[in-house]
């Protein structure tokens, strides 16, 4: 306990980032307020925007200022060919790798009855109603490699059963310049089942 309220409450505000526990948190605080004042105000401002600012796209539900996300609205993306994630983060890893030109559809998480989190929650339905009116050719499900995600993964594809739209998944496996030695016993499975003919033609 501080002698200042307020540096506790800061304190106690920090620590609701993931990953932050009671050390990094004081870290934080006393470093914005001793030597970074300018900082912590541009911190404060930029985070009340968007918390005021920041929603979900129309189209496929990541995080926007705008009413359709810069990523749905530009002409030179493949809306034929849609990308689903479980989160707005997934969404900049997969852009950051510079490899898909498609749009997305972000379902804000992953199956989960025991939180309450069913179809309904995930925008199953704007899903399927959005690859009908896009006339969506393919469907990549790139939903996280564990119990969660693979439940998810097939409930979609299952959805998707009686239309005419090709659904696939991101592979998963041995990552690039990995030895197998050191590689999990999980990961090595993935690898195994979705293996792939070599072509030496």
């Amino acid at each position: 306990m501080n002698s200042s309220p307020l540096i506790d409450q800061l304190i106690e505000a920090f620590k609701c980032l993931p990953g932050v526990g009671p050390k990094s948190a004081q870290r934080m605080t006393l470093h914005l307020l001793e030597r970074n004042k300018h900082g912590g105000q541009k911190l404060s401002e930029s985070l009340a925007r968007a918390l005021e600012n920041v929603g979900n796209c129309s189209r496929c539900r990541t995080l926007t200022e705008e009413e359709t996300c810069r990523i749905c609205a530009s002409l030179s993306r493949n809306s034929k060919i849609c990308c689903v994630v479980e989160s707005p983060a997934d969404v900049f890893a997969i852009e950051q790798s510079g490899t898909f030109r498609g749009v997305y559809f972000v379902l804000m998480g992953h199956l989960s009855p025991i939180d309450g989190i069913g179809p309904e929650q995930l925008g199953i339905q704007q899903l399927l109603d959005k690859t009908q009116q896009e006339s969506t050719e393919e469907i990549i499900i790139a939903c996280n490699p564990n119990v969660e995600g693979d439940a998810t993964a097939y409930f979609i594809a299952e959805q998707f059963k009686s239309l005419q739209v090709k659904v696939t998944r991101i592979a998963h496996g041995v990552p690039v310049g990995g030895e197998l030695e050191f590689v999990d016993g999980g990961t090595l499975s993935h690898a195994f089942s979705g293996r792939k003919v070599m072509d030496n033609s």
